[in-house]
């Protein structure tokens, strides 16, 4: 059985998983990510060498949030953590004697989740992933599709609303400022803040401080009934919708696995999702279908793909 280590660096936790061949992640530990950058090739290496311990391992699979370039090493630019250009890989290869590939950590769940979980029976899968923002990853024909340059599927900055709300990338009217979590949050506490009709079991989540009312909260109130989180959801939902309808139009893609903490609302996100991009789907009488999915894999969609893209597509450079 070849043995690959998959890496997800996030902004507070680096997590590692030992993958089979066959997606199952044998073992793994985890450590906080340093405020210094500079000491995360040290903590990545740390960790690879406490799992894999006396076992051979084909590569490691590390999954960044960012832009990495087409050399599948260097990290042009990370939103949360202080890197620009970091050579990420060849720092690792340097501490660790294993081939490195570093990926965009949207991109590996894609991965993950095209060849373990809910794209196991497609060759082509959009993977749309909604939690702070909105990340992306598109596997085509069944290769991971990495654009010119390496940075394809920042899906989250497609530009939906002209002049609308100003995105963290310096655009106005992105996506994932009207189909996120943050989105979802921000609508909850603006109309807290504006004592709307029927708010009030919303406002009792911060008592008073509206920095406490969170996405998970707000998904437990519609679940519970409550009408405007229910009303909220929905909101989100038809954004989320009508977004993945454009890409569908452009991409072709036969799956559509969304991913995320939306899994928790259920049919409450789901069926106006459903709904909003079977309204707006352009010729949808004349087309086949994609099929929307909550994807399969969770948080560990990241590490499976990761630590299967080191072994299939190991980086000896």
């Amino acid at each position: 059985m070849t043995l690959a280590v998959g890496v997800d660096i996030g902004g507070t936790k680096i997590a590692t998983g030992l993958v089979s061949e066959d997606g199952k992640i044998l073992d793994s530990v985890s450590e906080p990510t340093p405020d210094d950058a500079t000491k995360i090739p040290a903590v990545v290496a740390d960790l690879v060498e406490r799992l894999v311990g006396d076992e051979q391992a084909a590569g490691i699979g590390i999954g960044a949030a960012g832009f990495v370039g087409e050399d599948r090493s260097t990290v042009r630019f990370a939103p949360n953590i202080d890197w620009r250009e970091e050579p990420l890989g060849e720092r690792v290869r340097a501490l660790v004697d294993l081939p490195v590939v570093v990926e965009n950590d949207a991109n590996a769940a894609a991965w993950g989740e095209f060849r373990f979980g809910a794209g196991e029976d497609t060759d082509d899968l959009l993977l749309v992933t909604i939690g702070t923002g909105i990340g992306g990853g598109i596997v085509h024909r069944g290769r991971l599709f990495r654009g010119g340059f390496g940075v394809a599927a920042e899906i989250g900055h497609m530009r939906v609303v002209p002049d609308g709300i100003l995105c963290g990338c310096g655009q106005h009217g992105c996506w994932e400022q009207y189909a996120s979590g943050s989105a979802l949050v921000r609508n909850a506490r603006e109309r807290v803040a504006n004592e709307d009709e029927g708010s009030e079991a919303i406002a009792a989540l911060g008592d008073g401080d509206l920095s406490k009312i969170t996405g998970p909260a707000i998904t437990k109130l519609a679940q519970q009934g409550d009408a405007l989180a229910i009303e909220l959801l929905a909101e989100l939902g038809r954004w989320m919708g009508e977004g993945i309808a454009v890409l569908s139009a452009i991409l072709d893609p036969s799956v559509i696995a969304i991913g995320g903490g939306v899994g928790a609302a259920g049919d409450l996100l789901m069926t106006p999702v459903v709904e909003a991009f079977e309204a707006h789907l352009p010729a949808r009488a004349h087309r086949p279908e994609a099929a929307l999915r909550l994807a399969a894999l969770g948080n560990e969609a990241g590490i499976i793909g990761a630590a299967d893209l080191a072994r299939v597509e190991p980086n000896h450079g």
